[in-house]
């Protein structure tokens, strides 16, 4: 669906925001589209983008986790993404409180790029305390990407659909908490189903927030204790 009417009186209007915004819209036959997310199931025909198209093209590694997570969570999560994107390699993810919003924080603190899938149209930050952040990816030359037409208000079927594109724009995803029953397991899940490697930070085994990542380690998961062991796997 390109357009959503339900929030917009007129075509006029809606490319007018668009334009007022630095709105583009490229379609999956675009040069412009990522080469790498046309290669999982059920690419999204279309993406609204705001900031740099140009680093969807380029290597990119998606760091996940729980959106009430530990502080140990977040000096992990924001290490990672300062370390990773030192390396010229964009972090994605998906705009979230939590290790998201920490991920996407510690890109910016390094001068690098980050990208943010959301799982809304783009005339909308969800949350909305993430707004001043989502502001500083833009001017940081990074990009906040959406297959959602404006108008699309944030709903709860809509985050799954998204994780299925944090993990496919990435080579691979670092999960760094997890809980037993996590929707940071569902992006885990589409990154196994589209040939990603899955990096997993061990936690205490006395945390909840460590249930789900620990298991996934027990599963096979590899285990990372520093940037290098994921940077290593691409050189």
């Amino acid at each position: 669906m390109i357009l959503k009417f339900k929030n917009i009186y007129n075509i006029d209007k809606y490319i007018g925001y668009m334009v007022k915004n630095n709105i583009e819209i490229i379609s999956i036959q675009d040069q412009r589209y990522p080469e790498i997310l046309k290669t999982i199931y059920d690419p999204p025909v279309s993406l609204y983008i705001r900031g740099n198209i140009e680093i969807l093209n380029s290597c990119s590694i998606a760091i996940i986790g729980c959106r009430n997570c530990t502080q140990y969570g977040k000096n992990v999560a924001q290490k990672l993404a300062y370390n990773i994107s030192k390396q010229e390699v964009n972090i994605v993810s998906g705009l979230a409180k939590g290790i998201d919003a920490i991920a996407h924080k510690g890109t910016i603190i390094a001068g690098g790029k980050t990208i943010a899938v959301l799982g809304n149209g783009l005339d909308t930050i969800y949350p909305s305390e993430n707004i001043t952040l989502a502001k500083e990816i833009l001017k940081t030359g990074g990009a906040i990407i959406s297959e959602y037409p404006l108008g699309e208000k944030p709903q709860k079927q809509n985050f799954p659909e998204r994780n299925r594109i944090v993990s496919g724009l990435s080579k691979g995803i670092i999960v760094v908490e997890a809980k037993e029953k996590s929707g940071t397991l569902i992006t885990v899940d589409f990154a196994l189903e589209q040939g990603r490697d899955v990096f997993v930070v061990p936690g205490n085994i006395d945390s909840k927030n460590s249930a789900g990542t620990n298991e996934l380690i027990k599963q096979g998961a590899k285990l990372i204790t520093s940037y290098r062991d994921v940077i290593q796997e691409y050189q």
